[in-house]
């Protein structure tokens, strides 16, 4: 299937793309040649094979929620580059 300059243009308008002349013809030409391959896709017999939503077997691994101890605050602030008696201490963002 060849795709046409226009529709490479209408394309980028839609994309709010803008295509100098070279860009349009270099991915006309591209995208013709996907859409050729895509086409050989299609060539081939695909009756026997179940539709999947994913190339591989996904499954979930789970553990138990276990409560365990948390770092004191001493602890998490004491490599802190600045910092208060109970706080990390940052650089002013906001006047």
């Amino acid at each position: 299937m060849k795709i046409s300059k226009e529709t490479v243009s209408h394309v980028a308008l839609l994309s709010r793309l803008e295509l100098k002349e070279g860009e349009i013809e270099l991915y006309q030409q591209q995208l013709s040649r996907i859409l050729e391959y895509v086409e050989k896709l299609n060539e081939i017999n695909t009756n026997d094979v179940e539709p999947t939503s994913h190339v591989l077997y996904l499954n979930n691994v789970f553990r138990e929620d276990e409560v365990k101890a948390s770092l004191s605050r001493e602890e998490a602030l004491r490599n802190a580059p600045d910092s208060t008696d109970k706080f990390f201490r940052v650089p002013k963002i906001i006047d």
